[in-house]
């Protein structure tokens, strides 16, 4: 096995089914994935070289309605849903560890599947 050095301090997932499904949904026109936007507001350098890593996989299984699931790796018991158009600084903040409060318990108005 071969072991790469990186500069990653952190990573943050994002759902690629959700941000597909929106067809963006982020950004001035709303056409912007979130990866994409994250790696632009957070000032990332390309692949190892960054900070942090924003990944787009392929599904979390949470699949809410007109929102994106994100993970911080830092607190990968936090599942942010990301609501199409949301304030990018915002959702910076978050990660930087602005907000403090607890997660809040999935509802059904948020549009998540039953299990």
């Amino acid at each position: 096995m071969r072991v790469l050095a990186s500069r990653w301090q952190g990573s943050v997932l994002v759902c690629g089914k959700c941000s597909k499904k929106l067809a963006g949904g982020f950004g001035d026109k709303r056409r912007t994935p979130l990866a994409k936007l994250l790696r632009a507001a957070l000032g990332l350098k390309k692949g190892r070289k960054a900070d942090r890593g924003v990944v787009e996989v392929k599904c979390l299984g949470v699949c809410p309605k007109n929102a994106v699931v994100m993970i911080d790796a830092a607190q990968p018991d936090r599942w942010m849903l990301v609501p199409a158009g949301a304030d990018v600084g915002e959702i910076v903040t978050t990660l930087r560890g602005g907000d403090a409060s607890p997660p809040s318990p999935p509802r059904v108005e948020d549009g998540l599947k039953a299990a």
